[in-house]
């Protein structure tokens, strides 16, 4: 009975666990159909994704290969507005002999240059004029084709042209309005587009003829070069290197095949050129490569045991905290200068609209200061020490500047040898003068690199808003002016924005764009100054003077734009223009010294000793007649690399003098450490002499040394007759100023120098 009550017993709890695992069972392939359901979704969708991701791709691909091409055109167009924008462009190509010109000077140089396959001259209505195939003309000159889209681009040019000068008026040249700048130039215009040229696409551009000095010669409507460019190898090999892009085609037909990308060539009518067509590069595979294990882990996660499923919550756990850590340290690096570790222009810029935004909303909380720093010499420091030491400077400039000035500063770094801080303040000048006092004694003491202790310093620009502008970039562009002024006073010093120095600015980039043209075009010239004997008042030699005869703005003189030079970076070519000038005129004169001046910017270059070389085998000179005259300031930068050079010169054949001999604080050094030629003594010191009886015995001391010492000495700027006298008296051997000579041409120079007629001695 007992057996018999437990059988129901058993049977119950037999069902009720079958009843559990069916229900359990319909649980998991209800589970298990709804994972597949979802695992089918997720692949459809993501398919889809990658396919998104594949025409994306693609359709930058296309994008990418259209701006090149544009691109192309563009600067096709822009070389041949650079090159026809030219007096003799609109002279020579209307005159008959126009041939040899045009041969160098087009033919030659789009060919050469720009690889140009047909050019052709033609009037603003398309009339052809004159057509060259390569660099050779041809008799029979016709657009065929071409005339219509040529016409039409000529047409849309006068409007459509980019050009970075802007119209400031316009006038009419047989019926068409054409630009003019604000000199009063007409502003040079073309345009480019694709073509279909004898059965294969190509660039076709064109650009007006136009002057550059004498916009008189414009009198009718401009004439255009019309340049043809075949779509050939090179191009395609271009597109190919450029976009790192593989098997690139040019084809007349759309390139159907699996894989590969094209994009239609389009002339300026939307007509059909050609078509290019290369291998995709679609993400998707790629994509699906690398997403496949993650599918699979995707279903054992969801099929396997809790255990799993708790390693991979943990590793995503990980994974997450990983990247997030990550993105905290790419947003950190993105907003911060690596070698220093002080934000980077992006976030001063963020730093600063945030806080001029609060200043000019609550005027009581002051201005906002910025000061623009910039470390003196810094190329020096490069190039003469090595970038490691300059980047060490960079890193101990950046923590002093951090720990000397109050914390609440927002100091940061833009590059190179750049700094910027941010300072929230009031008091306007007074507080802008106490940054700049505070910054220039965090620099005064020197820095200890390598071992070595070196004396850094900095020059400083400062400007505030919202009084001064309440735009950031604006109040940015201020404290760089303000540095600049600083620059120019002679570094080591701060200044503040005035209203003034934005014009002299605007001067200063003017004159430099002009120099930059005149040191080009070999605007420049020479004036040479006697140096005579002391005794009998005969010229022993002549010191070559750099002189700018602006066609507009008269004579400027060397303290204007020598300054411009230098800061800009044209003081090299201008030193060795001024060598091959003086090498050139001066070489066959009768026996006379003549003195270059060089400067520090050019004896501190690496190739300066190749240089002065190639200007000797170039211009045939005896280095035995040429005086190079170096000032003190030279020595000052690195004086054992200055010797070596100044010994490798000597070597050649050339003299060295030291010039405005007396002002540096280092100048006995100097002489011991190399035997000068000659001394030439500062102007300054025989300009007081007749009143200061210092400058006298200064000059006699002067003198006495550089007898000693085997040197002959040259007294500059002796104007008077008692300068003169008082000069011979102290000992000076040669004597240069305006009492004797002015500075002259190189023929009057050349004049003095020539035997006197027989006849006019008789005279």
């Amino acid at each position: 009975m007992k057996i018999m009550r437990k059988l129901p017993s058993f049977r119950r709890e037999r069902s009720q666990k079958a009843a559990g695992a069916t229900s359990a069972g319909w649980i998991i392939a209800a589970t298990f159909l709804a994972l597949l359901a979802l695992t089918a979704a997720l692949v459809m969708a993501f398919r889809n994704s990658t396919n998104i991701a594949d025409e994306y791709a693609r359709t930058e691909e296309r994008q990418l290969v259209q701006r090149f091409v544009e691109r192309n055109g563009r600067k096709i167009a822009e070389a041949g507005m650079l090159q026809v924008r030219w007096d003799d462009a609109v002279t020579k190509l209307n005159s008959p002999d126009f041939e040899p010109w045009a041969r160098e000077f087009l033919a030659g140089y789009f060919w050469g240059s720009q690889g140009i396959d047909r050019l052709y001259h033609v009037r603003f209505d398309g009339r052809v004029v004159h057509c060259w195939r390569g660099v050779k003309l041809e008799g029979q000159c016709q657009l065929g084709a071409l005339e219509h889209q040529v016409r039409e681009l000529i047409k849309r040019s006068a409007h459509e042209s980019r050009s970075k000068m802007r119209p400031a008026q316009s006038r009419k040249h047989g019926g068409v309005s054409w630009p003019y700048d604000a000199k009063g130039l007409p502003i040079p215009r073309g345009l480019a587009s694709l073509a279909r040229h004898e059965g294969k696409p190509a660039f076709l551009a064109v650009a007006s003829i136009v002057p550059d000095v004498q916009p008189a010669l414009l009198r009718g409507a401009p004439d255009y070069i019309v340049l043809v460019r075949h779509f050939d190898e090179r191009v395609i090999a271009d597109i190919g290197g450029s976009l790192l892009l593989s098997d690139v085609r040019l084809t007349m037909q759309p390139d159907m095949a699996t894989g590969r990308n094209a994009l239609s060539l389009t002339d300026i009518a939307d007509a059909k050129v050609g078509y290019l067509s290369w291998v995709a590069k679609p993400p998707g595979p790629a994509i699906l490569r690398r997403t496949a294990p993650l599918l699979a882990i995707y279903l054992l996660f969801f099929l396997g045991v809790v255990a799993g499923g708790a390693i991979i919550v943990r590793r995503m756990r990980r994974t997450t905290g990983e990247l997030i850590a990550s993105e905290a340290q790419a947003q950190h690096n993105a907003m911060h200068d690596a070698m220093s570790g002080l934000p980077n222009r992006t976030h001063f810029m963020q730093q600063l609209q945030q806080e001029l935004s609060a200043c000019v909303e609550r005027r009581e909380l002051g201005d906002v200061f910025v000061a623009y720093i910039d470390i003196d010499r810094f190329k020096v420091v490069n190039d003469t020490l090595g970038h490691q030491v300059g980047d060490e400077v960079v890193r101990q400039v950046a923590l002093r500047l951090r720990k000397s000035l109050p914390p609440d500063d927002f100091l940061s770094r833009f590059g190179g040898d750049e700094f910027v801080l941010l300072r929230r303040s009031i008091g306007g000048k007074e507080a802008a003068d106490m940054i700049g006092r505070q910054i220039m004694a965090v620099m005064s003491e020197p820095f200890m690199i390598s071992g070595s202790n070196l004396d850094i310093s900095c020059s400083c620009g400062i400007s505030w808003g919202p009084e001064q502008s309440e735009d950031p970039g604006e109040l940015l562009r201020r404290s760089d002016i303000a540095l600049y002024r600083a620059k120019q006073r002679g570094r080591m010093r701060y200044r503040r924005f005035t209203r003034d120095m934005d014009a002299s600015v605007k001067l200063r980039r003017e004159m430099e764009m002009e120099l930059r043209r005149a040191i080009a075009r070999d605007e420049l010239a020479l004036a040479y100054q006697p140096i005579v004997d002391e005794v009998d008042g005969k010229i022993q030699g002549f010191e070559a003077l750099l002189r700018w005869p602006h066609p507009e703005r008269g004579a400027i003189r060397p303290n204007l734009f020598v300054p411009v030079a230098e800061q800009s970076g044209m003081m090299v070519p201008l030193g060795n223009w001024v060598l091959r000038k003086a090498f050139t005129e001066c070489r066959d004169w009768p026996d006379s010294d003549i003195s270059v001046n060089l400067s520090p910017l050019q004896i501190m270059a690496s190739d300066f000793l190749t240089t002065i070389d190639a200007l000797l085998r170039e211009t045939g000179a005896d280095p035995n007649r040429f005086i190079l005259e170096v000032t003190e300031g030279v020595m000052l930068d690195r004086s054992e690399h200055v010797i070596e050079v100044l010994k490798e010169l000597n070597y050649r054949g050339f003299r060295i003098a030291l010039d405005d001999f007396g002002i540096g604080y280092s100048s006995l050094s100097y002489l011991r450490s190399f035997q000068f030629d000659r001394i030439k003594i500062d102007r300054s010191f025989v300009q007081n002499i007749e009143a200061d009886l210092d400058a006298h015995s200064i000059l006699r001391a002067i003198v006495s040394l550089g007898h000693t010492l085997r040197m002959k000495v040259v007294a500059e700027g002796v104007e008077t007759p008692v300068q003169r006298a008082l000069v011979q008296a102290a000992g000076c051997q040669m004597i240069q100023g305006y009492l004797f000579w002015k500075p002259m041409p190189p023929e009057e120079a050349l004049a003095l120098l020539l035997p006197v007629p027989e006849e006019a001695l008789r005279a």
